[in-house]
């Protein structure tokens, strides 16, 4: 996991919740932050942003629980391309 994407999907959660204040380990499901669309909102922006596709493996909810989850997601698909 870089620096760099973390700060990039922390920024993305950012641009939809700019009241919030999220800490890189804070499970934004519990909050109550994310629905269904933008669960798959989520999965949208990281295929798209870092150019892979989220094998169906990958996709559970503890992937994208926090910032750090969705950035070691990152790390464990980009360091396997």
């Amino acid at each position: 996991m870089s620096d760099h994407d973390t700060t990039t999907i922390a920024a993305f959660i950012h641009q939809r919740y700019p009241q919030v204040e999220f800490a890189q380990d804070q499970d934004i499901f519990s909050l109550g932050f994310v629905n269904s669309l933008f669960a798959m909102e989520l999965v949208m922006f990281v295929e798209k942003t870092f150019g892979f596709t989220v094998p169906n493996e990958e996709l559970r909810i503890d992937n994208f629980r926090t910032i750090d989850s969705i950035a070691a997601l990152v790390g464990r698909q980009t360091a396997s391309v």
